[in-house]
């Protein structure tokens, strides 16, 4: 399982919702708990700071706030584990691109190997696709994969 029908949902909803800005978030685990943390893009104050740095604002990228990057910190500390990393493309297609691939990576290797990328398609204001990739340790890749969607045994909770 990737997603349950409720977190991909919520995660289609915030890409409408933060259009024509990309949205992104997680989904933490532990055990059967699931946790979805919708976290604030922070790109455009990056751009903001320095542009030159930054050239893409968020209707092209997306960064994760620090302030949602500690709370994901802390609940890994807590016991859970990162399953779901998300994001969602504006008015583009439902790809890995090459920046998606740089920031999953810590040098050759990703920072989550174990995690699913989903990436939502939202054009003009509408979801348009849902495509999920992996890491494939054989090719040093991410893959395409289903988007499994499935009810979890218990212990769902959004933030």
């Amino acid at each position: 399982m990737i997603v349950t029908p409720e977190e991909l949902t919520t995660i289609r909803g915030q890409a409408i919702e933060e259009y024509p800005h990309e949205s992104c978030g997680v989904i933490v685990v532990r055990g059967a708990e699931r946790r979805l943390v919708r976290c604030r893009n922070a790109q455009n104050d990056l751009h903001a700071k320095d542009p030159v740095r930054h050239p893409r604002d968020a209707r092209t990228a997306y960064y994760i706030d620090p302030a949602d990057l500690l709370r994901i910190g802390r609940l890994e500390g807590d016991g859970f584990t990162v399953a779901v990393i998300y994001h969602s493309h504006v008015d583009a297609g439902a790809y890995f691109s090459d920046t998606d691939k740089r920031q999953a990576l810590i040098g050759d290797a990703p920072a989550y190997p174990d995690a699913a990328y989903l990436v939502t398609s939202v054009v003009r204001g509408r979801v348009e696709s849902v495509a999920a990739f992996r890491w494939d340790a054989a090719r040093g890749d991410f893959l395409p994969v289903a988007v499994e969607v499935s009810e979890p045994s218990s212990g769902r909770h959004a933030t």
